[in-house]
């Protein structure tokens, strides 16, 4: 079984890596004749973010990868989903507002924790009518990291869980302090009257 998961996290890479080739030719094609790729390109940026999840959960379940916990600035992990995102969306007619309440730095996997916002924002974006929002705070001793949309909800709770959920629950789970663990918490009828996706950390 070992060498099956093995072989298919190997085909995970190797598709990776032949996206971002694709990604390299459609850039130079945008070069060459003046035209404007950027829907393609960012199709393939998520693709090859999504195997890269994949591996991670991998990795991180074989207990090959550790979390690279750093203080890291807060706001600026929300700006950086900010800035990813929402172009995409104000394509598709819908706007992202961050509310970033910390302001000072928190310890945690800073990768890791953008990529799990950035598939959390982009599968918002998929249901939103028009608005989601990225907010933070503080909350029972932790910080509190919520993606919320103004679409109709998950269809069931808890959602059937693909890869992008299972890695932001370990993730969440492998960020420890003083005896806590972190979770992941799924709702609807947030405040935007839609699905509501947060991360607690200690």
């Amino acid at each position: 079984m070992q060498t099956l998961l093995d072989i298919l996290a190997s085909g995970v890479h190797d598709a990776k890596n032949q996206l971002f080739q694709a990604e390299s030719l459609l850039v130079a094609a945008e070069t060459r004749h003046g035209i404007d790729l950027g829907e393609a390109r960012y199709a393939i940026e998520a693709a090859a973010r999504r195997l890269n999840r994949t591996l991670t959960a991998y990795r991180l379940g074989r207990h090959e990868q550790a979390l690279a916990i750093v203080p890291t600035v807060v706001g600026d992990v929300c700006d950086e989903v900010l800035l990813a995102q929402r172009p995409h969306l104000a394509a598709a007619s819908k706007t992202l507002v961050v509310d970033c309440q910390v302001f000072d730095e928190w310890p945690l996997d800073r990768e890791l924790l953008t990529d799990i916002l950035n598939n959390a924002v982009q599968n918002a974006g998929r249901f939103a009518r028009s608005q989601i929002r990225l907010s933070a705070g503080l909350e029972d001793g932790g910080l509190r990291l919520t993606v919320d949309d103004d679409g109709p909800g998950y269809a069931s709770l808890p959602p059937a869980g693909g890869t992008g959920l299972k890695l932001a629950e370990t993730l969440a789970r492998l960020h420890v302090r003083h005896g806590r663990h972190g979770r992941l918490e799924l709702a609807n009828h947030g405040p935007l009257g839609g699905a509501r996706f947060a991360l607690w950390l200690p």
